[in-house]
């Protein structure tokens, strides 16, 4: 049953990934990976949530799952050294910087939302 759970739940983050990104990188017009940066801060934040709140099912539906399949490091990872093969070192230094800092404020937070709950 496990099992089916994490399939489940990566059934749908994974399209959801895909639709977030090209949604959130259409409307910028720069070479920064910000729909992986998005789907990866999002992730963060849910996972934090549920690691405070849910009981071992719902965290394999919804933590395993569903952020396993929304969330990307080798997405974050191929974008980062394309940006600094690219030219575009600076971009790739604030993705990595970015990406660790804010995916660590937004599990902290979800870990704080799911305790004032």
């Amino acid at each position: 049953m496990n099992w089916l759970l994490v399939l489940v739940g990566a059934a749908v983050g994974a399209p959801l990934r895909y639709l977030t990104d090209r949604a959130v990188q259409s409307r910028h017009d720069s070479v920064f990976p910000w729909g992986t940066f998005t789907v990866n801060i999002a992730g963060s934040f849910v996972l934090g949530l549920l690691t405070g709140v849910s009981s071992a099912r719902t965290h394999l539906l919804l933590g395993t799952g569903l952020c396993g399949a929304l969330t990307t490091y080798s997405t974050f990872s191929y974008e980062t050294l394309r940006l600094y093969e690219g030219g575009a070192k600076g971009y790739a230094v604030a993705n990595v910087a970015g990406s660790l800092a804010a995916g660590l404020v937004a599990v902290w937070l979800g870990v704080e939302a799911a305790r004032a709950w």
